[in-house]
């Protein structure tokens, strides 16, 4: 529990972590790995907590974006094989070899530089070769790829350990999106077939994030990798939510600080772009878009206070906004604010992300580090 008492604060229901891979798991089968996403402080729910519950559950593998969150995992004692997602620059090869971390590789120079490093550390790194089938960002053309195959496998101290691939649509219910990933599955497949020709166990091979985790049971192969579907949320609301029902892990909260009643036609917040349409209650919070409250829910969002729905009166400012209790409330000072969670009457992030144009990941990746996170058992 945090010591830091400000009213606004984040709760993380780490029991829906176990929930949530239960459902994967359900998803995929028993004989499947599990590399779970933690980068950007694990969607900003706090990556070492959420490493550690996930681990005790059981999953195989974490995965980060940088170098330095991965040492963040290391220096708090976790052990675990912890993915590097990006490419790394040079001056961190040193780091990647000295904290055992194993990167995805796309080319020779890369694999060259850090196979160098581990002969220099007298260590052994493993590696997974990233295709990029039509990801467009980082990975080895599918023709090159039984080529750095075979490099890896001559190499001293480096070791092949997996083949991967990333899907941009595979949460899509569009046709066109559809067929699209089933072509990259496809290509995935015939890729791994040349490195095998060459002789070579091309190891661990996972393709599935969320959407394919949901959409595309063929994408599973030896291992998944889950991202917002482990915190709570589908990758694209349109898909069919029967499938699994995940339940969102974090709950950002605040109270009400003050109450005022103001007549018809008085003005709140900067710009005066709301008036209270008749005599109000108008409470004030204290939580803005400093804290990852966005301004474009100025006016448009609700948050939940006793059970019933209130809705944002004027300009979220950076760190307080209104609401529009009505013309008589049982609200008082000091009640409890849900500004998204996993309470069944609360908006959620993926409502906070329609109102806003943007997706839960932003949503819950954007809380500032100022907002105090408590984790519930």
């Amino acid at each position: 529990m945090s010591t830091n008492r400000r009213a606004t604060r984040v709760t993380i229901h780490l029991k829906n972590i176990n929930h949530n891979l239960n459902c994967i798991k359900t998803l995929i089968g028993d004989n499947k790995k599990i590399c779970v996403a933690v980068k950007a402080d694990a969607y900003g729910h706090g990556a070492v907590n959420v490493s550690k519950r996930a681990l005790e559950w059981g999953v195989d593998f974490l995965a980060v974006a940088t170098v330095p969150e991965a040492i963040f995992l290391r220096e708090a004692g976790i052990s675990a094989p912890i993915i590097l997602f990006s490419i790394a620059l040079n001056a961190e090869i040193q780091q990647i070899v000295k904290y055992d971390l194993t990167p995805f590789v796309a080319d020779s120079d890369y694999v060259k530089i850090i196979r160098n490093e581990a002969i220099n550390q007298n260590k052994n790194i493993n590696l997974h070769i990233k295709i990029d089938t039509g990801m467009g960002r980082i990975g080895v053309e599918p023709h090159k790829t039984a080529a750095l195959a075979k490099l890896i496998t001559e190499s001293e101290n480096i070791k092949l350990e997996g083949v991967c691939t990333h899907f941009p649509v595979s949460d899509s219910s569009v046709q066109e999106d559809i067929r699209f990933t089933e072509n990259q599955i496809k290509l995935f497949k015939e890729t791994v077939n040349t490195i095998k020709a060459e002789g070579i166990d091309p190891g661990i091979l996972h393709t599935a994030n969320s959407g394919a985790i949901i959409a595309h049971p063929d994408a599973h192969f030896d291992m998944v990798r889950p991202g917002i579907c482990l915190y709570g949320y589908y990758p694209d609301q349109k898909m069919d939510k029967t499938t699994a029902d995940f339940k969102p892990v974090m709950e950002f909260k605040s109270k009400i600080v003050f109450l005022k009643k103001v007549t018809k036609g008085t003005s709140i917040s900067y710009g005066r772009t709301w008036v209270a349409p008749e005599d109000t209650w108008i409470g004030t919070i204290p939580v803005g878009y400093a804290d990852g409250y966005n301004r474009l829910l100025s006016s448009r969002a609700f948050v939940l206070i006793q059970g019933k729905r209130y809705p944002v009166a004027g300009r979220v400012c950076m760190d307080q906004f209104m609401v529009n209790l009505g013309p008589e409330t049982d609200v008082n000072v000091f009640d409890d604010v849900i500004l998204f969670g996993p309470a069944p009457e609360a908006p959620d992030a993926s409502e906070i992300g329609e109102i806003t144009g943007t997706i839960p990941y932003e949503v819950t990746c954007n809380i500032n580090k100022r907002v105090p996170r408590d984790y519930k058992m």
